[in-house]
């Protein structure tokens, strides 16, 4: 595995909370390969999510690079991180941030809208990612109407519609009982390789974690292996 998709070098992160500096990550490095599936474990606060937002572009870093694609994404206006980060990018957080106003459908469907798809090149995309992930019963179902593992289903398949290169996970099962974490958890991973791509996983379960290709822990703002 050497085509590397992301990457990062010598980031740092620091807060000032009034009356101090508040370091975070300080010298972090890490390069995420094509189809390779990285978990991240740390205690909570030591900037688990914060590295995930820097790697997305969602927060600038003190200090160091964030690579996508060979292009360094904090050199790049908004526009044109914006750009990038949809063409290459697919984000699954805690809590699924889809839009209770659409259908299952149209929720998967928006990062194609984004890109200017044909509605109907979006339509079969997004239906073929819902009979993937067994929701094709629910895709003109609003939110209201799903449950909260199935609304994390619709939330993977909105971020693997794009056919991204690299998604980033957040907990993406930390809001749902042991039952449905663990089905939306297989069905993560089996997405995963069916659609070879890369993963960066933050989680807080080491069992978890060891699912993947490699396990990275936050110690003291530096990443080290497990």
């Amino acid at each position: 595995m050497n085509n590397i998709v992301l990457a990062c070098h010598h980031l740092a992160k620091s807060y000032n909370d009034g009356t101090s500096q508040i370091n975070v990550l300080t010298d972090v490095n890490l390069e995420i390969h094509a189809a390779e599936m990285v978990a991240i474990v740390g205690n909570s606060g030591s900037g688990k999510s914060t590295l995930l937002h820097l790697l997305g572009g969602l927060d600038h870093p003190t200090t160091g690079q964030v690579m996508l694609q060979g292009k360094n994404i904090n050199q790049l206006t908004e526009i044109e991180k914006c750009h990038l980060r949809n063409a290459n990018l697919g984000f699954v957080y805690q809590f699924h941030h889809l839009l209770p106003e659409f259908s299952a459908l149209e929720n998967v469907g928006m990062p194609l809208l984004l890109r200017g798809t044909s509605p109907e090149l979006i339509k079969d995309k997004a239906a073929h990612l819902l009979k993937l992930v067994g929701l094709e019963k629910r895709m003109q179902h609003r939110l209201g109407q799903l449950s909260g593992g199935e609304r994390q289903r619709v939330a993977i398949a909105r971020a693997l519609v794009a056919e991204p290169l690299c998604v980033l996970a957040d907990e993406p099962t930390g809001n749902l009982d042991p039952h449905n974490a663990e089905r939306v958890l297989q069905l993560f991973f089996d997405l995963q390789q069916t659609c070879k791509t890369s993963v960066v996983m933050v989680t807080h379960d080491i069992g978890i974690a060891k699912r993947a290709h490699r396990v990275l822990r936050i110690e003291e703002g530096n990443l080290v292996g497990v």
